[in-house]
């Protein structure tokens, strides 16, 4: 018979502890919350009656339901006011001795058959409940931050806790409006274990001064559609929490990823916080103030101002493929002359009927003039042999992502093109020193590594070489403002920003999977709900496809020896079995063809 909840105890008041307040009142229920003191008790409540009244501001609670709401909390400083709860959740300061202090007592004043829960986010559940007499009766409930918000709950359970304690507990969860998802207790649980290594990925590259920090965050926002950039979502979090789950993370893992970036500590040290301390990888116009103000890390536009770039008028596009003639689309809708060269006239003709049939489309939509479709149209001119890139003042080379045949169209554009014309390579993972060696001019050669389909996606990544000029990186930047997309700078080192941050995160989410952690829908799950990605992790790789993305994750590892980086073996095995993703019916999942 399961257990009846009526009553719910939440020990530590403070952002999170309240909003899990908030979430059983607004089911219902009666909530004893505890602080230390009167002051803890008074920011507490001061944070629901916050949170409140914009939920009625925003039209999702009436005047009286929030009045009804209220009036079901009770506040005390005394822990011993649990004590008739049928559930208390422990939400205080992510330190193990002060849960385990916290626990301890609850197991004192509480009755035997009440349900001891914590809501660590990264702690190991098992440690605190060993600090009671009913290890069987403690689970782990992460909410996620803002707790009335964010749909997901971790219910972690120990290797003691009993099934009917996880099935009420996940009944309780999902009577309040949350998704409940069953876990072991492992360091970071599902969702943190993923997120705050890419996390600390990206304060690395930040600190080796590979990007700057907008650039970071501008690309995994509009190459990814993630709702925020890492190190934004750091300053938010708090650098001293992410700093904590890390270590945490490391001591079980070991693994060298999880250690918090030598930055990250420094910042804590000095006090650099993120948002509630008015300052992290950005300035704040006030302590928990989300407006960012410049600071002496804002990028000046004089020093872009200071380089003057090339004039480019013609723009020549190689390759037959989607990304081809999604980037010759592109450059001709906003008014400049393309010429598409493929390699026989065949292909030439069918790549103008792909730029056609896109247009069509955009018509179709409402998104474009049949005027318009036919100037963009009528700017494109196909070709077959590389002399008629001749005259052409910018070249993309957008052919199949292997270096020999980027070498080889190198060397044929070397010989045919005018003295100062840009090259360019959209390789999204290759080096592209190795393109400009092949040329007898390697400051002329750049990467231009637009996103797929690039009619769509603003993100273009300005890859620089330890050759290219300067002028060259400015006119590079300046053609993407042109053209409508946002340029990220970065050097040519593999994976450049996106799909350096991009691949082990996914590669982590695999060995999970592997690791028979929790199954792939869940993870899917996690990701989506808690951080607001819009694709799960092994969603995303069947699209890539498994075979791209094992390539590319064994380019990462090749560069860089990260042992965190080496392809997850399932990973291999399913490419080896031909299960490649959505193209070939079947990845991760299985799909029927419509």
């Amino acid at each position: 018979m399961s257990r009846e909840f009526r009553q719910i105890g939440v020990v530590g008041l403070g952002v999170q502890g309240a909003g899990v307040a908030e979430v059983f009142a607004r089911a219902g229920l009666a909530v004893v919350g505890v602080e230390v003191d009167n002051d803890g008790v008074g920011r507490g409540r001061g944070l629901v009656e916050h949170s409140t009244e914009r939920a009625v501001a925003g039209g999702k609670l009436t005047e009286d339901e929030r009045t009804e709401l209220l009036g079901r909390i009770s506040y005390t400083t005394d822990i011993a006011d649990v004590s008739e709860c049928d559930i208390v959740i422990e939400a205080v300061t992510e330190q193990l001795e002060l849960k385990a202090a916290v626990f301890a007592e609850l197991d004192r004043v509480t009755r035997p058959e009440t349900i001891l829960a914590s809501n660590t986010s990264s702690l190991s559940v098992t440690e605190i409940g060993v600090h009671t007499g009913r290890p069987e009766r403690v689970v782990g409930t992460h909410f996620f931050n803002p707790a009335p918000v964010l749909k997901l709950v971790e219910v972690v359970r120990t290797v003691v806790t009993e099934p009917d304690v996880i099935t009420d507990v996940t009944a309780l969860i999902e009577r309040v409006g949350k998704t409940a998802l069953v876990i072991g207790d492992r360091a970071g649980f599902i969702s943190n274990s993923l997120l705050f290594s890419y996390l600390n990925h990206a304060v690395m590259m930040f600190e080796q001064r590979y990007a700057t920090r907008e650039d970071l965050d501008a690309a995994m926002r509009y190459g990814c559609g993630y709702p925020m950039g890492p190190l934004a979502l750091l300053d938010l979090i708090g650098l001293d929490i992410a700093s904590e789950i890390l270590d945490t993370m490391y001591k079980q893992s070991r693994d060298r990823m999880h250690a918090p970036a030598p930055l990250l500590k420094q910042m804590i040290t000095a006090g650099l916080l993120g948002r509630k301390s008015g300052r992290g990888f950005y300035t704040y116009e006030e302590p928990g103030s989300p407006v960012v103000v410049p600071d002496a890390w804002t990028p000046s536009e004089s020093t872009e101002d200071s380089v003057r770039p090339r004039d480019i008028a013609r723009v020549g596009v190689i390759g037959t493929g989607t990304m081809a003639t999604g980037i010759a689309e592109v450059f001709a809708k906003r008014g400049f002359d393309v010429v598409l060269r493929a390699r026989s006239e065949d292909k030439a003709t069918a790549s103008i009927a792909k730029v056609r049939k896109s247009l069509d489309r955009a018509v179709a939509k409402g998104r474009l003039s049949e005027e318009d479709r036919d100037s963009t149209l009528a700017r494109i001119v196909p070709a077959v042999e590389f002399e008629e890139l001749a005259d052409c003042d910018l070249v993309i080379e957008a052919v199949a992502e292997d270096l020999n045949v980027k070498r080889a169209v190198f060397g044929a554009l070397d010989e045919v093109c005018k003295p100062g014309t840009v090259l360019a390579t959209t390789t999204s993972s290759l080096p592209v020193i190795e393109c400009a060696a092949t040329t007898a001019r390697p400051a002329d050669v750049i990467g231009l590594h637009f996103f797929n389909p690039a009619q769509v996606m603003k993100l273009v990544e300005v890859v620089a070489t330890i050759a290219t000029s300067a002028d060259v990186v400015a006119t590079a930047h300046a053609i993407c403002q042109k053209v409508g997309k946002h340029p990220v700078h970065c050097a040519d080192r593999a994976g450049f920003i996106v799909n350096a941050l991009l691949f082990p995160y996914l590669n982590d989410a695999v060995k999970m999977v592997e690791a028979h952690y929790a199954p792939a829908q869940d993870v899917d799950t996690a990701m989506k709900t808690a951080c607001g990605l819009p694709m799960g992790p092994f969603e995303l790789l069947d699209v890539v496809g498994l075979d791209v993305s094992l390539a590319i994750q064994r380019t990462l590892y090749n560069e860089f020896r990260e042992p965190g980086f080496a392809p997850a073996p399932l990973l291999e095995h399913l490419v080896t079995a031909g299960r490649l993703g959505r193209k070939t019916g079947k990845g991760f999942r299985d799909y029927t063809s419509s």
